[in-house]
């Protein structure tokens, strides 16, 4: 860092998955919350220090009693041990803010899918499954884990701009949320990725893909953040879920 003496700082470094903290819950936590201790008190001894982006969850929200939209006020209560790591760090920005005056702002970004992304997560594990159908690569059977979940996604492409106007324009000390404020059902997002592939698929609930705990809904209350820098997502999701699926068929293909 005092090499390099960056102007903005992007802080997205993290063990990013959910399901597998729960593998390593000691390991998940310690890890996400050092690593940023450490970069924070890196950026402390610059002068001047720069401006950080610290990137949260939305799963920091947890199951939150009584509430159907989550803003920045809505109470943490996290469900998974991932969602205590980004707690601690999301706080600890909080903290380096009040203690050291170091310009950070927060942000706590809701479900995001896009060509790309890890088939851990839903989407891309949808995605990633059909094109392998369609190449012969695995049988005409689709694993899934719940699909009755709803969740708030966002094309990537839209988080990735909303980080920009983040580090630019947020104030330091503040936590915003991100996301579109319409969560579907995961059973429908997947409908709708089936309606672009002739391939003929069936679905199997395989066990192993179900979370030890999780929300029934997610569904994100961006309006801070868009009154703040009029951000709002442009992608929808049918061109999110082709791009995704067209980004697997290309991957899968040149893997023959």
């Amino acid at each position: 860092m005092h090499e390099v003496r960056p102007h903005w700082v992007f802080h997205l470094a993290a063990l990013s998955s959910p399901a597998a903290s729960w593998d390593d819950p000691g390991g998940t936590i310690a890890t996400n919350a050092s690593l940023e201790a450490n970069l924070l008190g890196a950026l402390v001894r610059l002068d001047p220090m720069p401006r950080v982006l610290v990137v949260g969850s939305g799963d920091e929200y947890g199951r939150p009693a009584g509430r159907r939209r989550l803003d920045e006020n809505t109470p943490l209560r996290p469900l998974t041990p991932y969602g205590v790591s980004k707690v601690a760090q999301d706080l600890l920005a909080l903290q380096y803010h009040l203690s050291h005056g170091l310009p950070a702002v927060r942000v706590r970004p809701f479900n995001h899918a896009g060509p790309r992304q890890a088939p851990q997560y839903a989407i891309a594990s949808f995605a990633q499954q059909i094109a392998r159908i369609e190449l012969g690569k695995q049988p005409p059977v689709l694993k899934v884990g719940n699909l009755q979940a709803r969740r708030d996604f966002t094309d990537v492409r839209d988080i990735a701009r909303a980080y920009l106007l983040a580090v630019a324009k947020g104030k330091p000390g503040e936590v915003y949320n991100l996301g579109s404020g319409s969560a579907s059902r995961l059973r429908d997002v997947l409908a709708r990725l089936l309606t672009m592939t002739r391939a003929k698929v069936a679905l199997e609930v395989d066990p192993g893909r179900a979370r030890m705990a999780e929300a029934d809904v997610y569904l994100c209350d961006a309006r801070r953040f868009q009154r703040l820098t009029g951000w709002r997502p442009r992608i929808a999701l049918d061109r999110t879920l082709r791009d995704t699926l067209n980004y697997w068929r290309r991957s899968e293909g040149s893997a023959v």
